[in-house]
């Protein structure tokens, strides 16, 4: 695989621009490299009180490993929204598959490509920049779709199920997950944390469902995990403040202090009964 094979549009606007301007920034890129585990910048399934966030991590994408039937060393998978790659390394490493890491921040992308020479891996993952919701890469290429946590951040969802449907080969594997809101959710409710990631809604299992639905894929199976949104938010929030106590001055205290705020507010929403987020494998 080389990463002359594609040619991504790096034009972004409105909510998908924001975002990768906020994770291209230096403050942030500190904080999930340093703070969030360092690979898996998502959400984590823990077992045990205090667990680090790096294992908890690794054991979602574990679980969504588990779920697909045909991976191997003749996969092909994308991960769409790939943050530093600890997926792809983990799917090349496990399976010998090849992965295509595709993320819109720069920034990001330049640790996941250290990360993979540093591994060994760079021969099995590519890393493109560029955004889910123009794919930069030709009808039925991959075996598998994969995210993590990256969907939300799009102003237009549809459009991302429809640029995963078209790159994926007939009996294609989808699997992702997000935080959503609750199918019955009431305006308003979430709106702290709408406001801190600039949203104006999430999606939800109805909506997921339905549109993967009117593109012809298949819903095989949802694992509902809302339990552990709360957590990982607590427990990220709990490794700030701790760090934060014996700070070096590597992350701006004006960006520690919003994000102390707006990690309590997603615990907050996590315990409302109003947000979901599990794992959602369509075929």
């Amino acid at each position: 695989m080389t990463e002359q094979q594609v040619t991504p549009n790096k034009e972004y606007t409105g909510v998908v621009k924001t975002a990768q301007e906020y994770y291209n920034s230096a403050d942030a890129d500190t904080f999930y490299a340093s703070i969030w585990g360092g690979e898996d910048i998502h959400i984590g399934v823990y077992t045990t009180p205090g667990e680090s966030i790096f294992d908890a991590s690794r054991r979602t994408v574990e679980q969504m490993a588990q779920k697909l039937e045909t991976l191997n060393e003749t996969s092909r998978v994308i991960d769409v929204g790939a943050g530093y790659g600890g997926s792809a390394r983990y799917l090349a490493k496990t399976y010998g598959c090849r992965v295509a890491c595709l993320n819109l921040s720069e920034t990001q992308n330049e640790r996941n490509r250290k990360m993979n020479k540093e591994q060994g891996l760079d021969h099995l993952i590519e890393v493109v920049d560029g955004s889910f919701e123009d794919i930069p890469y030709d009808d039925n290429s991959f075996d598998v779709a994969w995210s993590q946590d990256a969907i939300l951040h799009s102003g237009n969802r549809r459009r991302v199920f429809e640029e995963t449907r078209r790159v994926l080969k007939p009996g294609g594997e989808f699997v992702f997950t997000d935080p959503m809101q609750a199918d019955d959710c009431p305006p308003g409710v979430l709106q702290p944390v709408l406001d801190r990631i600039h949203l104006d809604s999430l999606g939800s299992y109805a909506f997921y469902t339905e549109v993967g639905r009117d593109l012809g894929f298949q819903k095989v199976d949802i694992t509902d995990l809302t339990d552990q949104l709360a957590t990982h938010y607590g427990r990220v929030r709990e490794e700030l403040q701790r760090r934060y106590n014996e700070s070096d001055g590597s992350i701006s205290k004006a960006y520690v202090d919003r994000m102390l705020v707006g990690l309590a507010n997603w615990v907050s929403a996590g315990q409302s009964g109003y947000m979901r987020w599990g794992i959602i494998y369509l075929r």
